[in-house]
C-alpha cells in the first residue's frame, strides 16, 4: 500500500486535531520519562495502558506477583493528574463494598431522618481492580456493569461515575486455587488483555539498584482530566481508510470457526472466535497507537501491532491446541502471517 494512500486521510483532520496529535505525541514521550523515575522497562505495557485510556476503554493486566503492576497504575494516574483508587478483590468482597451504600442519616438540626448515599471506592478516575478473579461472580458483575454503564444504581437512583473513568484490573495467571475466572462474556468488556512479563537481565539489575538505593524522584503531572477528554474525542475523529477497516474485519472473521471465512488453523485449534467488539477495538486501538506515535493516519501495521492484546482473550483454544501447548498468542501469530496487510478490498 503506497504512502500516498495512507497519508490521504490526514487531509480530513482539522488544524486543531493536528495540534492534538502533536500534543499527544509529546505527552507520550514526557509520560514515559516521568514513569522512568519509578518504573524500569515495561514499554509495551505502558503503551497499551495509554491506548486503553485514550480510547475510553478498560484493560486487564495479567502477570505473576511482584512485577510492579500496582506501582505502574498508580504512577500512571499521577502523571495524568487523575484520582486513583485501589480495590483489593477478596472472596468476601460484596458489591456494595465497591459501589457504596445508603445509610440512614439524621439531620442534627431538625432530627429528620433520611437516606444518604455514601460513595464507594469506584468513584475515582482510575481504578485498580487488584486480582479481580478472587471475588465471586456477583461482585465481579457489579464491577463490570459499572465499567460498561459508567454509572451505578442504588435505591432506585442512578449515580454517574466521574469522567474520565478507567478500570485497569489485574489477574494472577498461575495460582488458580480460590479464584473465580471471569467468563468470556465479561472478559470481552476489556479492550486489552495486557501481558506483564518478567524484566530482562539489564532491566532486573536496574530495578535492584533503584529499589535498594536512594528514594526515586516524584513523577510530575503531564496531562489532566480535561486534556484526556479532548484527546479521546480527537482519537474518535481520526479518519481510517477502507483498506484498514477491511484488514481489521478479516482478522476477526477468520477466527470464527463455523464460517466460510475461517482459516484452517482456526478451525483446527479454536473452539470459538472473536465477536464484533474485537473488530471495533482493533480499529480504536490502532487509532490511539497511531496518535501516540504522532501519525495523522492509521495503517494496517497499527492494527497488526494491537492484535495480540485485543484478541488473546477473545479467542478460545480448543483441547487439541491446549494439549499441544499452543496458546492464543501462537494462533494470533499464525493469523497475522496468513492475512495479508495489502489485500484488495472485496
Amino acid at each position: 500500500m503506497s504512502d500516498t494512500t495512507q497519508d490521504a486521510p490526514a487531509q480530513d483532520l482539522e488544524q486543531a486535531d493536528l495540534q492534538s496529535v502533536e500534543k499527544l505525541k509529546e505527552a507520550h514521550l514526557t509520560i514515559r520519562k516521568e514513569l522512568a523515575k519509578v518504573i524500569i522497562g515495561q514499554k509495551e505495557v505502558v503503551e497499551q495502558a495509554l491506548i486503553a485510556i485514550f480510547t475510553r476503554s478498560h484493560a486487564l493486566l495479567v502477570g505473576v506477583p511482584g512485577l510492579a503492576k500496582t506501582l505502574l497504575v498508580s504512577t500512571l494516574a499521577e502523571t495524568l493528574d487523575l484520582e486513583f483508587k485501589r480495590i483489593q478483590f477478596t472472596p468476601d468482597l460484596m458489591p456494595t463494598d465497591i459501589t457504596g451504600t445508603e445509610v440512614i442519616y439524621q439531620d442534627p438540626t431538625t432530627n429528620e431522618r433520611q437516606f444518604k448515599f455514601l460513595k464507594g471506592p469506584i468513584f475515582a478516575n482510575i481504578i485498580l481492580a487488584d486480582e479481580i478473579n478472587r471475588t465471586p461472580p456477583k461482585t465481579q458483575a457489579a464491577m463490570l456493569e459499572a465499567m460498561q454503564e459508567r454509572q451505578i444504581s442504588i435505591g432506585g437512583d442512578d449515580h454517574k461515575l466521574p469522567d474520565p473513568f478507567f478500570v485497569l484490573a489485574t489477574q494472577n495467571p498461575i495460582e488458580q486455587e480460590g479464584t473465580y475466572p471471569l467468563p468470556e462474556a465479561q472478559l470481552d468488556r476489556f479492550m486489552f488483555m495486557i501481558k506483564v512479563e518478567y524484566p530482562d537481565a539489564v532491566e532486573e539489575l536496574d530495578i535492584m539498584k533503584m529499589a535498594t538505593g536512594a528514594a526515586p524522584g516524584q513523577p510530575k503531572a503531564v496531562l489532566n482530566g480535561d486534556d484526556i477528554l479532548r484527546l479521546q474525542e480527537t482519537v474518535r475523529r481520526m479518519p481510517v481508510s477502507d483498506h484498514v477497516f477491511e484488514y481489521a474485519r478479516k482478522l476477526v472473521r477468520v477466527t470464527r470457526v463455523k464460517t466460510d471465512d475461517a482459516l484452517d488453523v482456526c478451525k483446527e485449534m479454536l473452539t470459538w472466535g472473536a465477536g464484533p467488539r474485537g473488530g471495533i477495538n482493533l480499529i480504536m486501538a490502532a487509532k490511539a497507537r497511531a496518535m501516540l506515535a504522532g501519525q495523522v493516519y492509521v495503517s494496517c501495521e497499527d492494527v497488526a501491532s494491537v492484535a495480540h492484546p485485543v484478541l488473546r482473550h477473545r479467542i478460545i483454544p480448543n483441547f487439541s491446541a491446549q494439549s499441544e501447548g499452543v496458546t492464543a498468542d501462537d494462533i494470533i501469530d499464525r493469523i497475522l502471517e496468513a492475512v495479508p496487510k495489502d489485500a484488495p478490498l472485496d
